[in-house]
C-alpha cells in the first residue's frame, strides 16, 4: 500500500510543487506515494468563501476559523479515517527523525496548513490533531514545512532511494550530525583528502568518521550533544556545560 498524503491547505496549487520532480517525483509517477490537496475555502458557508476573522480581544493580522477548519477535518478524515492528522504551527512540538520514521512506517498523513496567524485554538481541543514545528522559524503558511516533512518521508519510502543505507548513515538518524564527506579531486586548492580516508583500512575509516561526527556534533549543535549522552540540557538559550574527553 503507497504512502498517502492528503494536504488541507489556502494553496492546493502549491502540491506536489518540487514534490513533482527528481526522487519524490519519479515515486509519485510510481504509485509509491499519492498528493491530494485539499482547498479549506470548500467548506466555507459564505459566498466570498471565507475562511478567517479578527482575533479575539484584538491584535493584528487574522485568525483561521475553528468551525471551517473542523469541517475541512472532519471531511479528511472520512475520506482517510486511518491517517494521523498533523497540523504545521510554530507552536508545535520540533518534528525528529524519530517521528518521521514513525509516520513512513505508517499509511501516510493528513496535514493541515496554516496561515495568517494561525488556528483558533478551539480546533486541537475537538479533532485529534498533532501540531509539529519543523523549527524554530516562521513561514508565511504552514505549506513550505509541509512540503518539508513530506520530502522527509517520501525519501525514506521503500525504494525511492538507491541505496537502502543512504537513509541510515545520515544526520539526526543515530543522534549525531553525520561525518563530513569528500570526493575527487584528492588534492584542490592545496587541501587534500583526510590521509584515513584514502587508506582503504575500512575499521579506521569507520573509527574516524564516529570521532568526525561527535566532534562536529559537539560544536555544532550542544543540544543534540547533550540528548546524545543522556545530559540533560541546561537551558533553553543553548548554554551548556563544558564537556570534556
Amino acid at each position: 500500500m503507497s504512502f498517502a498524503a492528503q494536504i488541507l491547505t489556502l494553496y492546493p496549487e502549491m502540491f506536489p510543487g518540487p514534490l513533482g520532480v527528481s526522487l519524490a517525483g519519479r515515486a509519485l509517477a510510481e504509485g509509491r506515494w499519492s498528493c491530494a490537496p485539499i482547498q479549506l475555502r470548500d467548506f466555507a458557508t459564505d459566498k466570498h468563501r471565507t475562511v478567517d476573522d479578527t482575533p479575539a480581544g484584538g491584535g493584528a493580522g487574522m485568525v483561521l476559523r475553528a468551525d471551517i477548519i473542523a469541517r475541512a477535518v472532519d471531511h479528511a478524515l472520512e475520506q482517510r479515517p486511518d491517517l494521523p492528522v498533523i497540523a504545521m504551527t510554530p507552536r508545535g512540538a520540533p518534528i525528529s527523525q524519530s517521528r518521521i520514521r514513525a509516520l513512513v512506517d505508517g499509511p501516510g498523513a493528513t496535514i493541515l496548513c496554516g496561515r495568517f496567524e494561525g488556528f483558533d485554538e478551539r480546533i486541537f481541543d475537538a479533532r485529534p490533531i498533532e501540531q509539529v514545528s519543523m523549527g524554530d522559524i516562521i513561514l508565511s503558511g504552514g505549506e513550505m514545512g509541509a512540503l518539508m516533512l513530506l520530502d522527509a518521508c517520501v525519501r525514506l519510502l521503500p525504494g525511492v532511494m538507491g541505496a537502502a543505507s543512504s537513509g541510515v548513515e545520515e544526520s539526526f538518524e543515530t543522534g549525531l550530525l553525520e561525518y563530513p564527506h569528500y570526493t575527487r579531486p584528492v588534492e584542490w586548492e592545496g587541501r587534500t583528502i583526510p590521509q584515513v580516508l584514502r587508506s582503504g583500512d575500512h575499521a579506521k575509516i569507520a573509527a574516524w568518521r564516529k570521532q568526525q561526527a561527535e566532534i562536529d556534533t559537539r560544536s555544532r549543535r550542544p543540544d543534540l550533544w547533550e540528548r546524545h549522552i543522556g545530559v540533560r540540557v541546561q537551558s533553553p538559550s543553548g548554554a551548556q556545560r563544558d564537556l570534556k574527553d
